[in-house]
């Protein structure tokens, strides 16, 4: 069994987010390319996104801090801590409201 806290990822993954130009850093915690099940905190600085990218697989978005809009065509998901989103299956995108921090769940087939 392992134990981490996502709460202090999140802090430290928002302390590099600020000293990148992309305003963005992630890890995984959980799985990885040889997995089903991936799990990755990601953090974007206020105003910073993840510009439109296709869903891999099945995913969700579970916000940890701060406050971020999920975008998928004309369609926008605002998410707030402890919000739980369901990612599209279609392209999409991540845009930060501010400093925000959350788990990216995928499953690949």
């Amino acid at each position: 069994m392992e134990k981490s806290s996502l709460t202090a990822l999140a802090r430290e993954l928002l302390g590099a987010a600020k000293t990148k130009n992309s305003g963005r850093s992630a890890r995984t915690v959980y799985g990885g390319h040889e997995c089903v099940l991936r799990q990755t905190v990601v953090a974007l600085t206020a105003g910073s996104s993840l510009d439109e990218h296709d869903n891999p697989g099945e995913a969700t978005v579970q916000v940890l801090t701060g406050r971020i809009v999920l975008v998928s065509g004309e369609v926008r998901w605002e998410g707030s801590p402890g919000d739980h989103l369901v990612v599209p299956v279609a392209r999409h995108s991540v845009d930060a409201l501010e400093d925000s921090a959350f788990l990216l769940t995928v499953a690949k087939p």
